[in-house]
């Protein structure tokens, strides 16, 4: 399992990634930048990587992080449920109710830790 450091404008999570495919293709195209996006307690923003479903779920638990399919995007749930089902890659270290403070529009940077 190999950590991730995720930067969402003033806000720094770590994630710790899975072995999944998914996981690998993500940790392939690091580091890489996007836009954040809010939906509801979830915070998501687009990736390079291009990937079908894997073992997709339509239910989370706060702290995890998919990867969505349809949009090619990140996803890190805090108390949503997804729009539709996600592969799910990861887990946030620690509390991940601190991307509440996350806005639409804030850059990030996806890297290793």
């Amino acid at each position: 399992m190999n950590r991730v450091r995720i930067t969402l404008g003033d806000i720094v999570v770590t994630v710790t990634l899975d072995a999944s495919n998914t996981a690998r293709l993500l940790e392939e195209a690091m580091p890489f930048e996007s836009t954040a996006q809010r939906w509801g307690d979830e915070v998501y923003f687009q990736t390079p990587v291009e990937a079908g479903e894997e073992n997709a779920q339509a239910e989370v638990p706060s702290g995890t992080v998919a990867y969505w399919p349809p949009g090619k995007a990140l996803c890190l749930f805090f108390g949503q449920k997804p729009y539709s089902p996600v592969n799910v890659v990861g887990q946030v270290e620690g509390d991940a109710t601190v991307l509440a403070g996350v806005k639409d529009g804030d850059a990030v940077r996806v890297e290793r830790a």
